[in-house]
């Protein structure tokens, strides 16, 4: 005959997985002992609002002690505290929630707070635990309950004394777990994970004045931002990330629905080092309680470079808070915080123009960083995208675009407009010269981001831009009128026949300025696979392999060289193709040798 049942789970089996899968890092047996605690004291509060339970009159409050000696750490809490039913219920009864259970009884009224389930927090405390107390006296004013257990198979439950409703746990710290006896570890740990909670905590306190919470109970992310003034959201920035570097400017968000949020989102002074920019945080707090760093289901990974606090009572945690669960209701709230950080840069560069370009060496990397990252964001940014000139003014990339061509244009070999930019102002002075000397301009792209994020904008509008290096096509860029066949042929020759480097092409054109004598071509599809190539392993090419000489038959010493001596061509030719090596690149260890050789063997010819 078949027979039903339920299957019981025991604490024998249970508890090793409790102590070392639960929790993926040890010391959140503090964030929960202390949220149950929270937890406690909201449900009380509640119940005094409702006329469910009489008001102590006194300032509700966590209050942790650290007893080295006694090899203890307890939380104590003022809350409703348990009788001994509730005791057996929601300790003894694994995983049974009495945050569940008391909303369900209190649906409509109780509101937001509870933080979740009791049981499964509690026993964290046997993470670092060779024993556990519970000493807890009900508001019901039943008889006070001492319940004890080393977190095996048996526990201990009695009657005991206590004077006051609320509940006290204390741990007995095991053996090898003594830095949790530190004063130091635990203020260290509640500052972490308790900043912000909503009732005050106390470390060690003595009773009297000197004693200062440790948490800020009301944090500004809380207020109306129509109440929140500069210096208030700044002095929060300082004490919530410890820098000391005014942020740039900052986004309050404030949510009711369709989901809540309430945070602050700054964004830092940074340098153009994506590296060093990588070490934004953004804290994720639920219900005021810490549950992690740079969560990437909710802060989209871009983001992660701010610095910020955002706080969601509706996403979807898992028993031990660490990890969120698949949940469309998360990607709406990725969404909305992105959607939000798009909105305040459009606002910033619609109403303060000057104050966006101020704040655009630092924000810039970030901003292509989340265009990378997020098309969607890139939609709603891509008319405040501003690239500095050499010339010093900031341009949108957007007015740089020329007219979109037609397929047929593409079929015929016509390419788009070509937005000609600068890597290395230093290494390129040169030609940013010669580009300013022709009346042109070019855009400074010179972050680690910048070589994929014109790619990027190349892929996004591919038949209204190129981007082309300002070494890339200089002869197209500058030239000036045509060069007779025979005069380019005897140069190239005279070059051709002199020249150490024997493998690059030389090429003459008649530029409209006459400073330069000649400069290095590097073709712009070619470079890139270079770089692409040492990038990811694959050993870069020397893009000099495909370089192109550009004598300037502008420059008389270009339009003189066939006259010379054979030996003074020689040399003239050598130290025009070094020049123009020089402005392309680092000379190497044997180009530099030779240049100084050749320098001084001109000089004396020069001289003598």
């Amino acid at each position: 005959m078949a027979k039903t049942g339920k299957i019981k789970i025991s604490s024998e089996n249970m508890m090793p997985i409790i102590k070392k899968w639960l929790y993926s890092d040890k010391d959140i047996f503090l964030r929960e002992i202390v949220a149950n605690g929270v937890d406690a004291i909201t449900k009380h509060k509640k119940l005094v609002d409702m006329g469910e339970a009489v008001s102590m009159g006194k300032e509700y409050r966590i209050n942790v002690y650290v007893d080295e000696k006694a090899k203890t750490l307890t939380v104590e809490d003022n809350g409703l505290g348990m009788t001994a039913e509730e005791v057996e219920k929601y300790i003894t009864q694994i995983a049974f929630s009495g945050a569940e259970d008391f909303l369900q009884k209190y649906e409509k009224a109780s509101g937001d707070g509870i933080i979740g389930h009791f049981g499964l927090g509690f026993y964290s405390a046997y993470m670092v635990s060779e024993n556990v107390e519970i000493f807890t006296k009900s508001y019901k004013d039943e008889a006070a309950v001492h319940w004890e257990s080393d977190g095996n198979s048996t526990y201990k439950i009695s009657e005991t004394e206590k004077a006051e409703n609320g509940t006290k746990i204390v741990m007995h710290i095991a053996k090898g777990e003594e830095e949790f006896l530190k004063e130091f570890r635990i203020r260290e740990l509640l500052k972490k994970y308790c900043s912000f909670m909503p009732f005050p905590i106390y470390l060690n306190p003595k009773g009297d004045d000197s004693d200062k919470a440790l948490n800020n109970t009301a944090p500004l992310y809380l207020k109306d931002p129509k109440e929140c003034t500069d210096e208030e959201y700044k002095s929060f920035y300082r004490e919530t990330f410890m820098d000391f570097n005014e942020p740039l400017f900052w986004i309050h968000l404030n949510m009711d629905y369709p989901f809540r949020l309430k945070g602050i989102l700054y964004f830092p002074q940074v340098k153009k080092d994506l590296v060093q920019l990588e070490k934004g945080q953004v804290k994720l707090y639920c219900n005021q309680v810490f549950i992690a760093d740079n969560i990437k289901e909710v802060i989209p990974e871009f983001l992660m470079l701010l610095n910020g606090v955002i706080d969601c009572p509706d996403i979807p945690l898992n028993v031990s808070r660490s990890f969120l669960q698949n949940d469309k209701q998360v990607q709406k709230i990725s969404k909305h915080i992105t959607k939000k950080v798009a909105d305040k840069l459009t606002s910033l560069y619609n109403n303060d123009i000057e104050r966006y370009k101020e704040c655009w060496k630092d924000v810039s990397t970030f901003v292509k960083f989340g265009c990378l990252k997020d098309e969607d964001f890139y939609d709603k940014v891509q008319k405040i995208l501003i690239y500095k000139t050499i010339n010093g003014e900031y341009k949108p990339i957007a007015d740089l675009f020329g007219e979109e061509i037609s397929d047929q244009d593409v079929e015929k070999g016509m390419q788009p407009t070509a937005i000609y930019y600068v890597s290395d102002e230093a290494q390129q002075a040169q030609y940013v010269a010669m580009f300013k000397d022709a009346g042109l301009d070019a855009i400074l792209c010179d972050t680690l981001i910048d070589p994929h994020f014109v790619s990027f904008i190349e892929y996004k509008n591919p038949k209204k831009c190129r981007f082309v290096r300002i070494d890339a096509d200089i002869d197209g860029a500058l030239k000036g009128a045509e060069v007779a066949s025979e005069d380019s042929q005897a140069l190239i020759d005279v070059f051709k026949k002199h020249l150490i480097n024997k493998e690059i092409a030389v090429k003459v054109e008649r530029f409209k300025s006459g400073k330069v004598p000649a400069v290095v071509n590097v073709d712009e599809f070619m470079r890139r696979m270079s770089e692409m190539g040492g990038m990811y392993g694959m050993g870069e090419m020397d893009p000099i392999k495909n370089a192109t000489l550009v004598l300037n038959l502008t420059n008389p010493v270009i339009s003189g060289i066939l006259s010379q001596s054979e030996e003074k061509q020689s040399l003239v030719v050598n130290q025009i193709y070094y020049l123009a090596m020089l402005s392309y690149k680092k000379l190497d260890p044997e180009e530099l040798s030779n240049f100084v050789e050749n320098s001084a063997e001109l000089l004396y010819n020069y001289c003598k």
